[in-house]
């Protein structure tokens, strides 16, 4: 079982910054992956980026050169930078491990 914890959503004006946070606890794997999702209201939960225990990342198409995830494999925890933020970013953000878990998200909402 693992369990997964974020902070540090919030309300910030367009072309603001979050830094987003994930540590997880339990029963994790030495190889892994973990990630970030978001749900906009009345939209199905998308990808936004991934970043594997070997330090591969992924990301969609539409954070590229704005988000950075990163991780601390020491403290578990995975983070994700977001820079120029935009209105159409406001979503719940959910961390997630290896697709089996998911964390119970933080609100981001983006004012124009």
């Amino acid at each position: 079982q693992v369990e997964l914890v974020e902070s540090g959503g919030g309300l910030v004006q367009a072309g603001g910054s979050l830094r987003l946070s994930c540590a997880a606890s339990g029963s994790t794997f030495s190889i892994d992956v973990m990630g970030w999702y978001r749900q906009a209201p009345g939209k199905q939960r998308e990808l936004v980026a991934t970043i594997s225990s070997r330090g591969g990342t992924n990301y969609a198409d539409f954070v590229t050169g704005r988000f950075t995830i990163s991780r601390d494999y020491a403290k578990n925890t995975v983070y994700l930078e977001m820079n120029s933020l935009k209105p159409e970013d406001t979503a719940v953000y959910y961390c997630n491990y290896n697709m089996d878990y998911w964390g119970k998200g933080t609100l981001v909402t983006v004012s124009s």
